[in-house]
């Protein structure tokens, strides 16, 4: 696969090739590829869920020897705006609903191994790259709280299910880096 720009992200864990890709992004003139060579599962998800906030192409990955091979095209503007979901609640916030016993679902969509090492008691596990497929598992009217590690892939999961037609949806920010309550394991 043909791309203008190469760069070497293995070895970097999240947010690296995100903020990598960023910056080498502004680089590139409109209508480019770049081909971002990773090792980090996640950025599968990360890379995609953050061209498509920002306006750019997510083209594929291709993985070849243990390294994902990421290619994504520069959106023809000349600077991509990130989209926000607009509704979000802080790690502080949701911990309070959680020790008030208020009903909360929450939608962790960490890669799998990511749960299970670390994830809150309640959570549902759903990664980001299949969220489509499990649309219909989750209750339209109820109020979901959407986490991940750091906000971002969060952020475009709430946007994705606000797109859907879910209406109470809430970004967890910043996510599990930062979460000081409960957590379990699942291994």
């Amino acid at each position: 696969m043909k791309s203008d720009v190469l760069l070497d992200a293995k070895g970097l864990a999240c947010p690296m090739p995100i903020v990598k890709t960023k910056k080498a992004m502004t680089n590139l003139d409109g209508g480019q590829v770049l081909e971002v060579h990773a090792t980090d599962k996640g950025s599968k998800a990360d890379l995609q869920a953050w061209a498509e906030s920002t306006g750019h192409q997510y083209l594929g990955t291709l993985e070849q020897d243990g390294v994902l091979k990421h290619y994504l095209r520069k959106s023809s503007n000349d600077e991509a705006i990130e989209r926000k979901h607009p509704y979000v609640i802080s790690n502080e916030g949701l911990q309070e609903k959680l020790r008030a016993n208020e009903a909360t679902i929450i939608v962790d969509v960490r890669e799998e191994a990511e749960f299970a090492f670390n994830h809150i008691p309640t959570a549902i596990s759903i990664p980001l790259g299949e969220l489509e497929n499990h649309l219909h598992e989750l209750d339209k009217e109820a109020e979901l709280y959407i986490v991940c590690r750091t906000g971002s892939r969060s952020d475009f999961a709430a946007q994705k299910l606000a797109a859907s037609g879910f209406e109470k949806v809430l970004n967890v920010v910043p996510g599990m880096s930062t979460w000081t309550g409960h957590t379990d394991k699942k291994i």
